[in-house]
């Protein structure tokens, strides 16, 4: 199976073609970025493709960050995905990026306890926890580093994200022992591939994943009435 991968929800626009079959990833292209997703995306897909061989006819899957993450990136990337899915008549699956950071982690030798932390400002943070063997400690959530580092327990904590180094800061000062594995902008690309490889179409839609209410509401004290 080929798959195209597709993230826009952090601070970067990346993507990437990844081989299923044979694990290799053919072609991959990162953008550090906290804006201006929209007008990189696309241009950074159409080099992609056009470097590889069968262009989009070749392609078998899409699959895209839905969150949580900043909601004008999950918009961009989703819509694109959906547009090149709808295009060329092949499924298009959602990929957690909270689990995409976790994967690499999981995928790994190291027992302990592993956290994934995106920054969701106003000192707070979406999390998700999971246990050496895959039990489930805390699901997708949001909420204050202190609640989160009080969820988590006595440690030692694995922490990955772009909040991973902040929450380890957290877990220290009430004397949890906390290591950094990864603090990147973003989840890797080759993982949101793998991830959408094994995915279940029927469960795994791309639909965003917020986790809480926008910042930006209507003003509903000033709308008009309708007649």
């Amino acid at each position: 199976m080929r798959v195209l991968a597709i993230d826009t929800a952090l601070g970067a626009c990346s993507a990437c073609i990844f081989q299923s079959d044979s694990g290799e990833l053919l072609a991959r292209e990162t953008i550090p970025m906290d804006r201006g997703h929209a007008e990189a995306l696309l241009p950074l897909i159409d080099r992609l493709v056009s470097h590889g061989e069968g262009g989009f006819e070749s392609l078998n899957r899409v699959a895209v960050t839905v969150g949580p993450g900043s909601y004008t990136g999950l918009r961009v990337g989703i819509a694109a995905a959906r547009g090149i899915g709808l295009a060329a008549g092949i499924p298009v699956v959602g990929v957690a990026t909270l689990s995409a950071y976790l994967a690499p982690l999981m995928a790994g030798e190291t027992r302990g306890l592993f956290a994934s932390a995106i920054d969701a400002k106003h000192s707070h943070i979406y999390i998700q926890a999971i246990a050496f063997g895959g039990k489930a400690i805390i699901a997708p959530s949001l909420m204050s580093y202190r609640d989160a580092i009080r969820q988590l327990g006595s440690g030692p904590l694995l922490l990955t994200g772009n909040a991973a180094a902040s929450l380890a800061a957290e877990a220290r000062a009430q004397g949890v022992e906390a290591h950094v594995i990864e603090d990147s902008p973003a989840p890797d690309i080759a993982w949101v591939a793998r991830l959408g490889a094994i995915a279940d179409p029927a469960n795994a839609l791309p639909k965003p994943l917020y986790l809480r209410e926008p910042d930006a509401k209507p003003q509903d004290g000033a709308r008009i009435a309708r007649r």
